[in-house]
């Protein structure tokens, strides 16, 4: 059977799971799914306000970049009407299928899409716009698989893993793994990947598992693998489970560096764990590892998460007397934390000295001084700030007006924070990434305004940005509050059909609230397609 007939817009069939006699009848509202095709592709068996931080440890994803190399020396040499393109066309086939009919495959919609030739790139942008859909990005991959142009490419297959990871579709993913193996397109970057999506979906033991899977697969794994094995451990917040492999690996397998210490600092530091940043800071020093720019940003960074900024000033004074020099990272830190302390002038100054010797400021820095003066109700300097960015060509980019929105939401000023939320949408450089339509909806929905909400949802979607799994918990639980149960059904469901798993809390109230109105069938319906996600594995 065609993969194309097996992924329609309604992603579960029931017929073996609910037979027809005892099928209930549904609301209006409640579609039940009744495609018969996709039965055949189910394998049933068992299987924040946010200071707006970057990464400090640059060097930590070092197997990313080489891993991307070669699809970023491919698009610099694209020229801009080829890559405006690509973009084009990405953007045209994400809309079709986040607008997929009723009970139409993906094949016959997409074979309407109009685009001649499906090259690597284009592949690799549409799956990345899909990252937030795992079946769908699925159902693209297989139909472009047939397309002319394709080409198997170890960036687009490792897209895909990221998205069906997303979904914890962890059966489906290694048999892309034998797949990419076979066409002698795997890498460590996929581990990497497969690693991290395990360690957010809280199965450790699995990705300790596909760590020690890569030499199966014919690798050799070294020194710089176990750091980033740490690493992604660490970025999944998993760090005590970093630092336990790390004690039972420095004395069997791999002898730890500087950067295997700096990895858990910063895991550490993340997780605001102060003793156990100091333990690792004094074990790496006693192991004759002194530490750099690198490891002290990440101390500050810690200090200033915990609200110690102070002592993140004496670090950066017992690293000037050790003659490192600051970096504009580490300004930024400054920066970042002294303005959410309200210590406003301070900042500025550390502003000014990032400066000193003719040293250009970065986006992240005059994107901290905006939060610095945002932190301080300053709004009118922070726009003088954006100002000042546009004319030093640094920006203005989406993350600076996310800043300003987060602060005036946050401040009460909602009229003033939805007129910048629409200014970026005539700003070619800032249109609104996932996280800023999130907080716009976050926005509307507290204040109980969904048909406004609505609006956001609906321009969001035209323009292809897919949502995530908060931003339809915090539809669903807006709908199910103005009681709009209709509404919020088909939030829920929609979230199904992209393969999310909702959470359990929002399914259990919106389960409740329709009980509490006395629809049954149309609870028992949820809760049967809800299972079926659950316990059905993607094959395809």
């Amino acid at each position: 059977m065609a993969f194309s007939r097996i992924l329609p817009r309604r992603l579960i069939t029931f017929s073996k799971l609910i037979s027809s006699s005892s099928s209930p009848q549904f609301p209006n509202f409640i579609t039940p799914l009744k495609n018969p095709d996709f039965s055949a592709a189910i394998h049933l068996g068992i299987p924040k306000p946010e200071l707006f931080y970057r990464s400090i440890h640059g060097s930590s994803m070092n197997t990313q970049v080489a891993s991307k190399a070669k699809a970023k020396t491919e698009e610099e040499n694209h020229s801009p009407e080829l890559a405006h393109q690509i973009s084009k066309d990405s953007e045209k086939i994400c809309k079709m299928l986040l607008n997929l009919p009723k009970d139409s495959s993906i094949e016959s919609t997409l074979e309407s899409c109009g685009v001649e030739e499906i090259t690597p790139m284009l592949a690799l942008e549409v799956l990345k716009k899909l990252s937030n859909a795992g079946v769908l990005a699925l159902g693209f991959f297989r139909w472009a698989e047939k397309q002319k142009g394709f080409k198997y490419t170890n960036e687009g297959y490792n897209a895909l893993i990221d998205s069906l990871g997303k979904i914890r579709q962890f059966k489906m993913i290694w048999v892309l793994v034998d797949s990419m193996k076979n066409k002698g397109v795997l890498t460590k970057y996929t581990f990497n990947l497969i690693i991290r999506r395990y360690a957010r979906a809280k199965k450790v033991d699995e990705a300790v598992a596909a760590f020690e899977r890569m030499e199966q697969f014919g690798m050799t794994v070294d020194s710089s693998d176990f750091n980033q094995f740490l690493n992604t451990l660490c970025k999944s917040r998993q760090v005590n489970t970093a630092h336990q492999v790390f004690d039972k690996m420095k004395k069997t397998r791999f002898v730890p560096d500087k950067k295997s210490y700096t990895i858990l600092l910063e895991g550490w530091g993340e997780q605001q764990n102060l003793l156990k940043l100091d333990e690792v800071y004094r074990e790496m020093i006693e192991e004759g590892f002194e530490p750099d720019v690198v490891a002290y940003g990440i101390i500050m960074n810690a200090y200033c998460k915990a609200r110690k900024v102070s002592e993140a000033v004496e670090k950066l004074r017992e690293m000037e007397a050790k003659g490192i020099e600051p970096s504009q990272h580490i300004f930024c830190i400054l920066i970042n934390g002294l303005g959410s302390n309200k210590r406003l002038d301070e900042a500025l100054k550390y502003f000014e000295m990032s400066k000193v010797g003719g040293a250009v400021s970065e986006a992240p820095t005059y994107n901290a001084v905006v939060g610095s003066y945002c932190w301080s109700l300053r709004f009118d300097d922070a726009f003088r700030m954006v100002d000042k960015m546009r004319r030093c060509g640094v920006g203005p980019n989406s993350r600076t007006y996310g800043i300003i929105i987060h602060h005036m939401i946050k401040a009460g000023k909602d009229k003033e924070a939805y007129s910048v939320f629409m200014r970026m949408n005539n700003d070619k450089d800032c249109d609104p990434t996932a996280s800023t339509y999130e907080i716009v909806l976050r926005m509307f929905c507290n204040k109980g305004e969904v048909d406004k909400a609505m609006k956001v949802w609906k321009e969001m979607k035209a323009k292809g940005v897919l949502p995530g799994m908060h931003m339809f918990a915090t539809m669903i639980n807006s709908f199910r509050h103005a009681k709009k149960l209709e509404g919020a059904c088909k939030f829920f469901e929609e979230m199904m059909d992209l393969g999310i798993r909702p959470p359990a809390l929002v399914f259990d109230q919106l389960k409740q609230a329709l009980l509490d109105e006395g629809k049954k069938d149309a609870a028992l319906s949820l809760t049967q397609k809800l299972n079926a996600i659950r316990f059905t594995p993607i094959v395809g």
